[in-house]
Formats: structure tokens, C-alpha cells, sequence
């Protein structure tokens, strides 16, 4: 009977620990160090705020907490009206804090509620932006403020094509225009102009804040970054929630350019000040009555002058809405806004990760479905790594014809491990065959499945992106269960139990990928190799769709190519004999002497 060498059990151990790394290894890898770095950056870079007399006001909060339609029907507002973005602008104060994602749902369907961005101070988890202008210390000038209301024109309206200018008065001889234009999908331009009627000049900062009211609901996965996001003197900040509340200080850095703000998973919105100027940025908690929130702001720290007679301009950006690739790089390109594609998390691996969701962008460009676009990259990276998966496998076919060899050193010497270690690789040397050959076709795959999970766990064009059947939603598990049945039992099982038809379709394709190599002698190992294909079934059960839908095609793919390869280089196959051998009832019992 053939027995399997002992060093493709070897290869076959190495192979699976290289695949239990891209499920737990990254998260050690990469998060553990990405949270030293934070806590580094923010303890290196946290300084006092600016001077209490420059330091960006207190919001106007409201005491308590209301239904969101019954505040805004109860403020003075202006509409907002894009193909992308709906909602309005708050005359008091003049804050965008009501905007709807209008080609956004919150589940994979038509009749799901709008995408919520934005919502005004005084409703449940409050969000909203808020800019305006602060004095130097020794000017008194009433300025507008959080509870300033603001003049719009009749019936005005807030679209692409014309934008809203609000005006007031201080009674006091300083009147300010303030002109909010959306020129891209998401981003908004805001133009402050003091004009100054007094008999003299007038010092101002610029001031923005994005406030965040309730700590919101986190995936707290690995995979991207959710939290509070931006970039000063080139560099990227990250702070967690807990990790702001928990600080003594608010985390403040000098900077010039840049941005800064909050983002989830595939929304954000963020404050962009003008980039030539300089400012300090202050990412911090802000404890409320019952209630906690956060802010990101910065605070200009050179002067407007206002002569008298004169008027004065600032204008700066906010962008608030969708991650979408295309629209981000857009941005950069357009303004040139300092590191702004690092909205989106690539990871440390950024490169490869592009690659992967340029190449599999491309792809669904050409036959529409994101589900068919990854059967097709898988293929392409087949065939790619084709040359190197041949050179190694014809390698493991070459080592299972030195078994016979290999079997006489051991005889030759039975209690010398040292010496038959010696002998074997010498006899590798002499063959130009390597024991790791095998792992290279594994190895090769792990930047490819760990960029394909960056891109379906990140990026906003998979969102809700449907396969076949009833894969409506690639990012997300397979929806059905083989606890219940697939559907046949009216019970949903919990989030563990989820192991639904694709991932009962990867696990049988993994087990048969295993069963090219015969059954290991040792027990262990062979029991060990059975339920490798079950425990991984559990594991990616919970995983996006269209990762489990690739690793289900990927094996498939490599049995067909091993199988060739092995045939090729005159490598028997019994692969329905293994498949029996591996189950122990079915097992074929040796013959009785």
C-alpha cells in the first residue's frame, strides 16, 4: 500500500498554519502594531489647546432629546437638493446637520430608509458641522456663533448648480456672508466674507467643528478603521473612541493643511481647512448631561485683518458622504488636498490592495456582477502563478518517487534521526528537489486572499453588490444556515451557526483538494487533516460571501491544476481511494496474510 511521505505531511502542516495567519495572524500583525502607533503619535503630539481666548466655542446643545423629523420641523431651514445628497442647512448657526445619502439604503433593498449621515443637535446619536469665525484676544466684536441666525432668500434651495448665501448683521458695523456650494458629490465649499463698516480693523480666526453626540455603534473589526481620522504635517492620525474618552487631554497638533474628522466604515465627514493655512487641530471628548460626545475642530492661528471699509474672505471644504474610490481620488486630483485617499483604510499593504480592487474594478466593468468579477480574478492569479505552482508541484510529484530512497535510509538508519535528516537532504540536494516546494503556491496566495478581504470588507463598491441566487450581498455572510435547514425551519440560528451554502461548498472543496495525497498513516495527522476542511467551514462561515465564494472557486481551480500538474510529471492519483481511506468506516482494511 502507498504511504504518504513524511514530508508532505510536513508541507501540509506548514500549508495550514500559513492559512490559519491570514484569519488570525493579520490581526496580531497589524492591528497590535497600529494601535502602539497611535498611542505613540498621540502621546508625542498631545499638547496643550489653543489659548482660551482662541479656542474654537461650545456648541449650542440642546437639553433633550427629540425624534429627528420633530427638530427639523421645528428650526428655520434651507433645502439641500443633489442626484447624490438630500436634506437641509440649519439657519441657526448655519450648520449642515440634516443629509441623507439619497443612493444608499441601510439594507439590500429598495424599500430600506436612506442612509442617515447627518443629524442635528438635540436627536438620538446628533451629528453635525459647524464653522465660523472667533476673535484674537483683546477684540470684543460680536461675532456669529452656534445660536446665530442666519438670513437666506426667499424660496432658496441648496443644489449643484446654485449655491446658498446666507447673510447677517452685528448691528455693530461687521456684516458676514457666508456662501455654501456643493461643486462634487459630497463635498461642500463654504466662503466666510467679513465686510468691515467701523472706523477700524478687525482681527478674526477661522473655525470649524464636526461634533459627534452618543458613541456610535463600531463592526470593532481589524480589517478597517472606524473612529476619529485625519492628517496633519503629512502624517495619519487615528484615534479611537475609548481611546479619546479616556484621555486627560484633548490629542491637539499644529499643522498646516490637512484634514480632519470622523469616519466609518464607508462613510465619513471631515473638516478641510485651507490648505496654505495654519491651524491646530484638536481631536477631544466632550462630556454632556447623560450623554457623551466628540469633536474634531481646529482653530486658525494666523489672523484675518479686516481694514476699515474692506472686506475679507476665508474659504474652506467640508466633505461629508460616501467612500467611493473614484470620488475620493476625484477630490485629490481636483484640490489636491494632503494625503485625502488615505480616507480610505488600504492597510500597510496599500499597494497590493489597490492592485486587487483596480484589477477586480475593472473586471466588473466588463460583465457587471462584482461575484463574477472574483470567479475571473481568481482565474487570472491562477494563471499568473502558474509557472511557480508547475516548477512546485512537479517538485512533490518528484519527492513521492524518492520514497523508496528515502524508505532505505530510514532502514539504513533506524536510531539516528541526525544522520537520516543528513542523508534525506543530501538526497534532495542530489535530485534538485525541494521539501518546501509545496508551500509556494500557498504562499503566493496569501497577499492575494488578504487584498481581496482588505477590498470586500472596505470598500463601498461591494456594499450591497449581488451575486446569484440568494447572494444579494457579497460583503456580507451567506444569508442561509444548515441548522435551519436553509430556510426550511423558521428559526434563525445565531451569528456562529451561520454556515450557509457556500461555506459548505469551500469546506467539501477543501477537503477533496486534500484528499490528492493519500490518508496519513499517523492517526493524529489524518484525523488532524479531516477536520481541518470542518473547522475552516466554521470559521469563514461568518465571512463576507465573496471571499468564501473565492476560496470555494480557488480550490476547485487548484485541484484541477495540481491534478494536471501531478499527471504530467507521471504522479498516480487515486484521489476517490483517498477520499474513502479518509473516512474511517469506509476505510480500506489491509490484507490478512
Amino acid at each position: 500500500m502507498n504511504k504518504q511521505p513524511p514530508v508532505d505531511i510536513k508541507n501540509i502542516i506548514i500549508s495550514v498554519v500559513l492559512s490559519m495567519l491570514i484569519i488570525f495572524g493579520w490581526q496580531y500583525f497589524y492591528q497590535m502594531p497600529a494601535d502602539q502607533k497611535a498611542r505613540a503619535a498621540a502621546e508625542t503630539q498631545q499638547q496643550a489647546a489653543a489659548t482660551q481666548a482662541t479656542k474654537v466655542p461650545d456648541a449650542a446643545i440642546a437639553p433633550v432629546v427629540k425624534d429627528h423629523d420633530e427638530v427639523i420641523k421645528a428650526t428655520t431651514r434651507v433645502a439641500i437638493d443633489t442626484d447624490q445628497l438630500s436634506g437641509s442647512i440649519n439657519l441657526t448657526g448655519a450648520q449642515i446637520d440634516d443629509l441623507h445619502l439619497n443612493k444608499y439604503r441601510e439594507e439590500a433593498n429598495q424599500t430600506s430608509p436612506l442612509i442617515t449621515l447627518l443629524s442635528p443637535s438635540g436627536t438620538a446619536n446628533a451629528y453635525f458641522v459647524e464653522q465660523g469665525l472667533v476673535a484674537q484676544p483683546g477684540i470684543s466684536a460680536k461675532l456669529p456663533d452656534s445660536k446665530t441666525v442666519w438670513t437666506a432668500p426667499a424660496g432658496a434651495k441648496l443644489t449643484l448648480d446654485k449655491p446658498l448665501v446666507l447673510t447677517w448683521d452685528n448691528g455693530e458695523g461687521l456684516t458676514f456672508a457666508r456662501t455654501i456650494s456643493i461643486s462634487d458629490d459630497y463635498l461642500f465649499t463654504v466662503k466666510q466674507d467679513v465686510t468691515n463698516k467701523t472706523a477700524s480693523s478687525i482681527s478674526v480666526l477661522p473655525y470649524a467643528r464636526v461634533q459627534r453626540q452618543d458613541t456610535p455603534k463600531i463592526a470593532g473589526i481589524w480589517v478597517f478603521f472606524e473612529g476619529m481620522l485625519g492628517v496633519q504635517n503629512n502624517g495619519l492620525q487615528e484615534n479611537k473612541y475609548d481611546a479619546i474618552k479616556k484621555a486627560k487631554e484633548p490629542v491637539s497638533i499644529d499643522s498646516q493643511g490637512g484634514w480632519l474628522g470622523f469616519t466609518d466604515k464607508y462613510w465619513s465627514t471631515m473638516l478641510i481647512p485651507d490648505q496654505k493655512a495654519k491651524t491646530t487641530n484638536a481631536y477631544k471628548f466632550v462630556p454632556l448631561p447623560n450623554r457623551d460626545a466628540y469633536q474634531a475642530d481646529y482653530v486658525g492661528t494666523e489672523p484675518i485683518v479686516v481694514a476699515p471699509g474692506a472686506t475679507a474672505s476665508y474659504e474652506d471644504h467640508v466633505f461629508a458622504g460616501v467612500k467611493i474610490v473614484k470620488t475620493i481620488n476625484a477630490i485629490y486630483d481636483k484640490y489636491g488636498f494632503t494625503r485625502f485617499d488615505l480616507m480610505i483604510d488600504w492597510g500597510w499593504f496599500a499597494y497590493i490592495t489597490k492592485a486587487m480592487f483596480y484589477l477586480l474594478n475593472f473586471v466588473h466593468g466588463l460583465v457587471g456582477n462584482f461575484g463574477v468579477a472574483i470567479l475571473l480574478v481568481t482565474v487570472l492569479v491562477k494563471l499568473a502563478v502558474f509557472p511557480i505552482a508547475n516548477k512546485s508541484y512537479a517538485s512533490m510529484s518528484k519527492m513521492k518517487k524518492l520514497k523508496p530512497l528515502m524508505d532505505e535510509i530510514k532502514e539504513k538508519f533506524p536510531d539516528d534521526k541526525v544522520k537520516q535528516q543528513q542523508e534525506t537532504m543530501e538526497l534532495y540536494k542530489r535530485e534538485k528537489v525541494s521539501p518546501l516546494a509545496g508551500c509556494l503556491p500557498m504562499v503566493i496566495q496569501i497577499p492575494v486572499f488578504f487584498s481581496l478581504y482588505k477590498v470586500i470588507y472596505t470598500t463601498i463598491e461591494l456594499r450591497h453588490a449581488p451575486f446569484f441566487g440568494w447572494i444579494q450581498d457579497l460583503s456580507a455572510p451567506d444569508p442561509t444556515s444548515l441548522f435551519n435547514l436553509f430556510g426550511l425551519i423558521p428559526w434563525s440560528p445565531p451569528h456562529a451557526l451561520l454556515i450557509g451554502v457556500w461555506p459548505l461548498l469551500m469546506g467539501i472543496t477543501m477537503w477533496v483538494q486534500m484528499r490528492l495525497n493519500p490518508t496519513a498513516p499517523d492517526p493524529v495527522q489524518a484525523a488532524m487533516f479531516n477536520w481541518m476542511p470542518v473547522m475552516f467551514t466554521f470559521m469563514l462561515g461568518t465571512f463576507p460571501a465573496g471571499l468564501v465564494i473565492y476560496w470555494a472557486w480557488s480550490n476547485t481551480l487548484s485541484v484541477i491544476q495540481q491534478s494536471y500538474i501531478m499527471k504530467k510529471h507521471g504522479t498516480e492519483i487515486d484521489l476517490f481511494g483517498n477520499m474513502r481511506d479518509s473516512i474511517p468506516f469506509l476505510k480500506k482494511k489491509p490484507a490478512t496474510p
